[in-house]
């Protein structure tokens, strides 16, 4: 394993990170055009469309891929788009993030991973730094999004439970197959909850179209594509730290190109949030390891 990353890797390490954290800015623009599980329907179906020629069936998987399909494609996507919707991109890139503790903490139950004072901390930390953001007045009437968000968080580390009991099926089969199962779920629920699906699929404009090919192709085949390569040549911990520049960009992104206000409290909340994140993922990178698609 070499000890320090190429000049050409750590440029797309940062390319990765790059496409990941402006996710949040496209996919706000996106959700302006589409409703949120029409719009992840459409992402995933795009995905498997260009990923299922590539991978192999996870055979004797079937299940196991299907309720990760469930948990993952369907209610964390369905949480996190739907509490979107009505959040501010970098409140929401900041939120998010405590998919982290929440996976350590998952960690420790099912992997008796102990978490030593160190990762409780940056447990405590990150959850504080999301606190002060939420007690922000701006946040006043969009604290369901919020909390649909933090849900989205605690349904990722639930999916990371069970992908790490998955074996036999790589990342990319794994985002792969996901897409096929999620897709029927997330149009069914699209169906039950949502309305003028046809109507709205044959007038979309054109930055919906763009949010759904940056969705599919960017974050999916060439993010996670890029990120599997890279991680067969480096280590967790030389990888991981690449992944906190993720809700740094996200930030940025919602005042940049949304013209958010960035304001003392999401300041210092996000900097708290992100720095107990990286106590967790310093000392324990593959805790936070996105195995399938994080956001």
């Amino acid at each position: 394993m070499p000890g320090s990353i190429s000049p050409l890797h750590l440029a797309i390490f940062l390319a990765v990170a790059l496409v990941w954290g402006l996710n949040f800015a496209v996919a706000k623009i996106g959700l302006t055009h589409l409703p949120p599980l029409l719009f992840m329907a459409l992402r995933f179906a795009l995905v498997a469309i260009v990923l299922i020629p590539f991978v192999k069936p996870p055979k004797g998987r079937w299940r196991q891929v299907m309720a990760i399909a469930f948990t993952l494609g369907l209610l964390h996507f369905a949480l996190m788009f739907n509490g979107l919707k009505d959040l501010d991109a970098a409140t929401a890139a900041i939120a998010i993030q405590l998919q982290v503790p929440f996976a350590a903490l998952l960690a420790a139950v099912f992997f008796k991973d102990k978490l030593g004072w160190r990762r409780a901390l940056g447990m405590a930390i990150a959850f504080v730094g999301v606190a002060l953001i939420a007690g922000e007045p701006r946040l006043d009437g969009q604290y369901l999004s919020l909390f649909m968000v933090i849900a989205a968080a605690c349904t990722w580390s639930v999916a990371n439970v069970q992908i790490k009991f998955l074996e036999g099926v790589d990342g990319f089969a794994l985002n792969a197959w996901m897409a096929v199962f999620a897709t029927p779920m997330l149009l069914a629920a699209s169906l039950v909850f949502e309305d003028n699906q046809i109507e709205t699929v044959g007038q979309i404009p054109w930055p919906a179209t763009f949010a759904v090919l940056y969705q599919s192709i960017m974050v999916v085949v060439f993010g996670y594509g890029c990120w599997y390569w890279l991680l067969r040549r480096y280590s967790f911990n030389q990888a991981m730290p690449f992944t906190l520049l993720v809700p740094v960009i996200g930030v940025f992104a919602g005042v940049f190109f949304l013209g958010e206000a960035l304001t003392p409290y999401l300041i210092a909340g996000g900097c708290l949030t992100v720095v107990g994140v990286a106590i967790i993922v310093l000392r324990r990178p593959k805790t936070a390891s996105p195995g399938a698609e994080r956001q």
